[in-house]
C-alpha cells in the first residue's frame, strides 16, 4: 500500500476486497501458526520423555536352572513400584521381587511404574533356561549318570572344548564364608547327625584347596593363574579316559590330557572330572593335575573345583544346592 501512495497512485479499494485479503492474511497466519506449534511440544515432549527414561536391571537370573528350582529375580532401578511381565506382555508379578517355578523358555522382563502407574522403564527380556545336565531318555538318566551310575557304553570320549572358556576356583569362596549357605544345607540333607555344616564345611576346604585361582581354555592352549596372578600356559592333547570305581559303589570318568612342548612349570597332565560321561559343555568341574598318570587317578580326596568366570557367588551357591 505504502508503495502505490509514494507513486501517487490512487487505488480504490473496496470494503469487500479489504475485508477478504484481511481474511486470506490472517487465515495464512493461522495455518503457519497451527503447523509450528505441533513441532515445538513434540520437541517439548521427545526431551521430556528423555528425562524420565531409566534403564531397568535384573539382578539373580541364573545361567540355567533345574527341574523343580524356584526363580528368585530382583528389579533394580529407580521406581515408585514395580511389574513383572513375560513374554506376551501379561503381568506375572507386582512387586520388586520376582519368585516363581523355573520353567523352560519362560521370558521376563521388569517394568518400573511411576506414581500413576505408568511406565517409566524396563529390562531388557530375560529367558530362563532349565538344564538338567543333558539326560538323554529324561530326568532318571541324567539324574543316574551325574550320581555315578552308568553302563560303560554309555561313555564317550570328549575333547578339551568342552571345558573351553575362563574358569574361577570356588576355594577362597569357602575360606571366606561365603559357602556357609551351602554347608548348612548339605547338613540339613544328610542322613548321618554327625554330618554337620563344620563337617562339610573341612570336607571341602581339603577338596577345593588349591593355588590356581584361574584357569584360562582356548583351543589346546590351557593357562593357569595362581594368586599372585603369575601365569603359565602349555597346550594339551587328548590321552584317553579311565573309569574309576569309589567306595560308595558309584563310579567316575577322568577324561585325560597330557602336555605338548616342554613348559615344565605346567603339569604333564591334567584330568577333568564334571559328572559327564559324554560331550556336552561343562558347567563346572573338577581338576586333577600333575607329572604322574597314574598317581592322579588315585587321588579321590583333593579335587580343585572351578566355575566360570562371570557366575556370581548367588550362582554358584544355587548350583552347588541343586545337586
Amino acid at each position: 500500500m505504502n508503495r502505490f501512495i509514494k507513486r501517487g497512485s490512487i487505488v480504490l479499494v473496496t470494503a469487500g476486497i479489504l475485508a477478504g485479503c484481511a481474511s486470506e492474511s490472517d487465515q495464512q497466519a493461522a495455518d503457519s501458526q497451527q503447523v509450528e506449534e505441533p513441532a515445538i511440544d513434540n520437541q517439548d515432549t521427545a526431551e521430556e520423555a528423555s528425562d524420565v527414561a531409566q534403564t531397568v536391571d535384573i539382578e539373580g537370573l541364573q545361567d540355567h536352572y533345574h527341574t523343580g528350582d524356584k526363580v528368585k529375580l530382583i528389579a533394580k532401578g529407580d521406581g515408585a513400584a514395580w511389574q513383572w511381565v513375560d513374554g506376551n506382555d501379561q503381568v506375572i508379578g507386582d512387586s520388586e521381587m520376582l519368585e516363581i517355578d523355573a520353567k523352560d523358555g519362560l521370558q521376563v522382563k521388569a517394568q518400573a511404574l511411576d506414581d500413576n502407574d505408568q511406565i517409566i522403564g524396563e529390562s531388557d527380556l530375560m529367558e530362563i533356561h532349565i538344564d538338567d545336565h543333558h539326560g538323554t531318555d529324561g530326568d532318571e538318566v541324567a539324574s543316574r549318570i551325574y550320581s555315578g551310575f552308568f553302563y560303560n557304553d554309555e561313555i564317550e570320549a570328549r575333547e578339551l572344548s568342552d571345558w573351553e572358556g575362563q574358569w574361577q576356583s570356588v576355594h577362597t569362596y569357602l575360606a571366606d564364608g561365603d559357602l556357609d549357605e551351602v554347608m548348612e544345607h548339605k547338613a540339613e540333607a544328610a542322613d548321618d547327625p554327625e554330618k554337620t555344616a563344620e563337617y562339610y564345611k573341612e570336607y571341602y576346604t581339603k577338596g577345593y584347596e588349591t593355588d590356581i585361582q584361574y584357569i584360562d581354555i582356548h583351543g589346546s592352549e590351557v593357562t593357569f593363574t595362581d594368586e599372585e596372578g603369575e601365569q603359565q600356559s602349555a597346550d594339551y592333547e587328548h590321552d584317553g579316559h579311565e573309569v574309576l570305581e569309589y567306595e560308595r559303589g558309584n563310579r567316575g570318568v577322568r577324561f585325560v590330557f597330557k602336555r605338548v612342548g616342554d613348559n615344565d612349570k605346567m603339569p604333564k597332565y591334567i584330568q577333568f572330572s564334571d559328572h559327564a560321561i559324554a560331550p556336552q559343555e561343562a558347567l563346572h568341574y573338577h581338576l586333577y593335575w600333575g607329572d604322574d598318570r597314574q598317581e592322579l587317578l588315585d587321588e579321590v580326596e583333593h579335587w580343585p573345583t572351578y566355575y566360570p568366570i562371570d557366575y556370581t557367588i548367588e550362582q554358584i551357591k544355587a548350583d552347588m544346592m541343586a545337586h
